[in-house]
């Protein structure tokens, strides 16, 4: 008698291929998030603060 574990399943290989489609679209969006971050937090970093504008006096 065949083992009905390993017999193929086609409706389990459309779901695994759309989860790991899913799970491949967050990790690109997480990764961009990242380096977003990464480069905000450089440029920033690394860029002299901008001078204070000096207040006008009320009279």
């Amino acid at each position: 008698m065949k083992n009905p574990w390993t017999k193929k399943n086609p409706f389990l290989s459309m779901w695994l291929s759309g989860a790991n489609a899913v799970a491949g679209s967050a990790r690109g969006h997480a990764t961009a998030a990242a380096k977003r971050g990464t480069a905000a937090f450089w440029t920033a970093a690394l860029t002299p603060p901008k001078p204070a504008k000096k207040k006008k006096a009320r009279r």
